[in-house]
């Protein structure tokens, strides 16, 4: 069983609350809008990170990939951070993992989890703060949504 922290657009914030669901995680995953290699790094302190570059992961993420794919046990991901760049032709995954719109989504189509953590960096456009836990059991993803509180 493997434990997987989904998080997308941090934009260059990393709460403390968001902190405290990475310890013990086989996995970190982030759909872009990282904004700092600081982020890269304190996030690679907790554990193997996947990590793809967002519309405004600038320069210094030039090395980051655009999207990746990879396996946690027998679940197969794809990961990018705009989802209107899934290639049409892309070969068979179970979940699809992207950011870009600050909005927690969880959806099944043909099969397939498209999720979306939302952000759990500066709120913005008055959206919840969000990211999600992924337990991996072989082929089985139970989807856990966690909500971060907004201080006013």
């Amino acid at each position: 069983m493997k434990k997987v922290v989904v998080l997308s657009d941090t934009h260059g914030l990393l709460r403390p609350q968001v902190l405290e669901y990475l310890d013990g995680a086989d996995l970190i995953l982030h759909a872009g809008d990282i904004n700092t290699q600081s982020i890269v790094d304190q996030l690679s302190a907790y554990g193997p990170l996947q990590v793809v570059r967002g519309n405004n992961d600038k320069e210094w993420a030039a090395q980051i990939p655009l999207h990746c794919q990879f396996t946690v046990e027998e679940v197969r991901f794809f990961m990018v951070h705009n989802k209107r760049d899934v290639p049409k032709d892309l070969p068979p995954v179970d979940v699809i993992v992207y950011g870009h719109s600050h909005k927690y989504a969880q959806q099944e189509k043909d099969g397939v989890l498209w999720l979306n953590p939302g952000s759990c960096g500066p709120r913005r456009f008055h959206q919840e703060i969000t990211l999600a836990v992924l337990t991996i059991d072989g082929s089985r993803v139970e989807v856990q949504k966690i909500l971060i509180p907004h201080q006013a």
